[in-house]
């Protein structure tokens, strides 16, 4: 069940950061802003590690695990995700997901198992469609300052409408205008909370960072586009 969760999560957080940077390169005229502006304001790529922990409805714990994000937009993206204490791929653990810009890749290391559909046909009822700008994201979601706590400054993200949506709401936190936790609740009232680290901002992403090949002996379910 962790690893379905992390999935869950992993693919809800894309959707918000890919998502936001859509929508504030579309406003980039506004006249205020809030530190996502700012922070995302001619975003290229990003790079980060991260802590993810995952409580339930009543703030008990379930799942924690580590990773890497890697974003290139547009579309592009790889988030990998292993128990705390391993290494990616160490023991079979873990998961990762890609999108290449053109199909979505899920791979279970811990059941061998690759799963992969054409963005559109995989996303295209949920907001990570915004990940290929072929919707109007200025309608899609809306974006607010949430003052400060925890000495963070923290930004509001809600989806517009609530049916299709993978998430209810998601709060950025920054600090001297760095991102440093993204917190995610979703329909089932679970929280994650997404602590980065070693963020760095428009540096170079190779096409391999971005790009799967399954590996030798996985199953593989579904069929890539072309």
């Amino acid at each position: 069940m962790g690893r379905r969760r992390r999935a869950r999560v992993l693919l809800a957080a894309l959707v918000v950061l890919s998502a936001c940077a859509a929508l504030l390169a579309q406003r980039a005229h506004a006249a205020a802003g809030t530190p996502l502006d700012g922070y995302l304001d001619d975003l290229k790529t990003l790079r980060a590690s991260f802590l993810q922990t995952l409580a339930d409805a009543h703030g008990r714990e379930i799942d924690r695990a580590t990773g890497t994000l890697i974003v290139s937009r547009p579309g592009r993206f790889s988030w990998e995700i292993h128990p705390q204490g391993k290494s990616p791929g160490a023991g079979g653990a873990g998961q990762l997901m890609v999108c290449d810009g053109k199909n979505l890749w899920f791979l279970d290391r811990d059941l061998q198992q690759v799963t992969v559909k054409p963005v559109d046909a995989a996303l295209s009822a949920t907001p990570v469609m915004l990940l290929s700008g072929s919707a109007d994201v200025r309608k899609s979601f809306r974006i607010s300052a949430a003052g400060e706590r925890s000495g963070l400054e923290w930004v509001l993200v809600e989806p517009a409408a609530a049916e299709g949506a993978d998430f209810r709401s998601a709060l950025f936190g920054f600090a001297h205008g760095e991102l440093k936790r993204m917190i995610l609740e979703d329909k089932l009232g679970q929280t994650a909370t997404i602590i980065f680290d070693k963020v760095v901002r428009n540096a170079p992403v190779t096409d391999a960072e971005v790009t799967f090949t399954p590996p030798a002996g996985v199953d593989v379910i579904g069929t890539p586009g072309k």
